[in-house]
């Protein structure tokens, strides 16, 4: 099992949860032996300018807290980007300590619908709009090799269209939404086999008083007899 986080460049840098974490990452009782950070870096957040978003020069900076390595890659070089997950893979299995992948992108629509980057980055989305996709790229680069043909290559691309259309004709045809396929683990005894609750009622769980007085008295009684409590808890 390998712990694999994708974070956005933004988030990495902005959020106190990554500096946090790094800072479990070695300790005995919380370590997962190493994680492999994926950033997807696609300068900017939301609208931010990295400028007006942090300090430092990177968004990975802050792995640096635990020396991690951080691999700084052009992910419009897919090959390149598989190399740098492979040796990043290799250093976690080998040393398990943290790694960073940092993807340099763009992005090339808004953050959700309700953005248009032209609004506020004009000058960066004239620049994205220019930019061939990294899939076109690639394709241009494997037929140049002769590695695929545009045949071949349209194949492929029909392929998976037809893979997605035919899940989305048959996402129209569900009716009932199950809880239980949401859930990691369901459990047999909570759901009906349709995802419903088998009931909204729970057992009594209290306790007597004869057992809250004993553990109460257990609790702060002293464990052996001529033993001197400190005096700061006394």
């Amino acid at each position: 099992v390998m712990s694999i986080l994708l974070h956005g460049d933004a988030a990495f840098a902005g959020q106190g949860i990554v500096y946090e974490t790094f800072h479990l990452s070695d300790l005995p009782s919380y370590t997962t032996h190493g994680t492999v950070h994926v950033v997807v870096n696609n300068q900017i957040g939301f609208t931010t300018d990295p400028r007006m978003a942090r300090s430092s020069p990177y968004p990975t900076d802050v792995a640096r807290v635990v020396n991690a390595p951080i691999f700084h890659v052009n992910a419009d070089d897919p090959e390149a980007v598989v190399y740098v997950c492979n040796v990043a893979a290799e250093w976690r299995s080998t040393f398990h300590k943290d790694v960073v992948v940092d993807l340099v992108c763009y992005r090339r629509n808004g953050h959700n619908e309700m953005d248009e980057p032209m609004f506020t980055q004009p000058l960066m989305y004239k620049q994205i709009r220019k930019q061939k996709p990294v899939l076109q790229k690639y394709a241009e680069l494997l037929i140049s090799q002769g590695v695929v043909n545009q045949l071949e290559y349209e194949e492929e691309i029909a392929k998976y269209d037809k893979i997605c259309e035919e899940a989305h004709a048959r996402s129209k045809d569900e009716k009932i939404l199950h809880i239980k396929h949401w859930l990691d683990s369901p459990w047999p005894g909570f759901f009906t086999l349709d995802g419903q609750p088998r009931s909204m009622t729970c057992p009594s769980t209290g306790l007597n008083e004869e057992d809250l007085t004993h553990i109460g008295q257990v609790a702060s009684s002293v464990p052996v007899e001529d033993f001197t409590i400190h005096g700061g808890r006394s």
